[in-house]
């Protein structure tokens, strides 16, 4: 029986490789597709014969006009801004939230944790009504706030730091206790340096939602000078002239690439701070 699983491993591990370069291509489709069109003139958009190369390079004048003809810099400040103070106040709450439903004993654990899981079955689309009614019996519609505060609590984040925070031995909570530090001590001195790679895992996955987020801004916001980089590209759409797609690719292309070089430079943590929780 070993033998034959000897056998067998070298073509299962091919077999793997292949599908998941299968995958992995197929996803990367669209994403090379949405380069080629940025290099494109207005002429090779629609041409019939499939080419990802283009036959005259106009990715100057596109993403000249991507940055020109809409404040597309200011658009991706305001979602990083957005995004900056959604992560930290997310990682502010969802630590000891979810130190407390690891370590911590007391009645209603259980139900909480219950009302969490509940939290991640919710899309958030549906709490978009009375967000929207809340925001504005509070008067923060079309501000930075109205973008940020739907977002401060996260169920899957203090699910994931809960499953992370799992994993670190009671042992370091019990010696740290004896030191004397207080139990807020003992999630940001010790449990969340520990749990740095969850709070890499999380980062990225808070980043990513909250960037391409239009659902919320296009409910929330209607100052251009608020609008974040996916709201934003929708200037580019005309709909007496038509859809630049020249430039609106250009605009989209570098609304991806700091997210892609994000995830390429954190890569290691996030897969670690993924698998981590899954492991006792």
């Amino acid at each position: 029986m070993s033998i034959a699983n000897n056998r067998l491993s070298p073509l299962a591990g091919i077999l793997r490789h292949a599908v998941l370069l299968l995958t992995g291509g197929l996803i990367l489709v669209p994403f090379v597709w949405m380069v080629s069109l940025s290099i494109k003139p207005p002429g090779e958009v629609f041409r019939a014969s499939l080419s990802l190369w283009p036959a005259q390079f106009y990715g100057v004048e596109n993403y000249t006009k991507a940055l020109t003809e809409a404040p597309l810099l200011r658009y991706m400040g305001n979602g990083l801004l957005v995004c900056a103070a959604v992560l930290v106040l997310q990682i502010i709450i969802c630590a000891p939230c979810a130190y407390a439903l690891a370590k911590l004993r007391f009645a209603g654990r259980d139900l909480i944790l219950g009302m969490v899981l509940i939290g991640l079955l919710l899309p958030h689309q549906v709490l978009s009504l009375p967000l929207f009614v809340l925001g504005y019996l509070l008067g923060i519609l079309n501000s930075y706030t109205a973008l940020i505060f739907p977002y401060v609590v996260s169920p899957f984040g203090i699910f994931l730091f809960r499953q992370f925070f799992k994993t670190i031995p009671d042992d370091v909570v019990h010696a740290a206790r004896l030191d004397g530090l207080s139990e807020f001590a003992i999630v940001w001195r010790i449990i969340v340096p520990m749990a740095l790679p969850a709070v890499i895992a999380f980062s990225i996955f808070s980043v990513v939602a909250h960037w391409n987020d239009l659902f919320w801004p296009l409910v929330a916001v209607r100052d251009q000078s608020l609008m974040p980089p996916p709201l934003g590209i929708m200037v580019f759409k005309n709909e007496e002239a038509g859809n630049d797609y020249g430039p609106l690719m250009a605009a989209a292309t570098l609304v991806v690439a700091p997210l892609l070089i994000a995830f390429l430079a954190a890569q290691k943590w996030f897969v670690e701070g993924m698998t981590g929780g899954a492991v006792k």
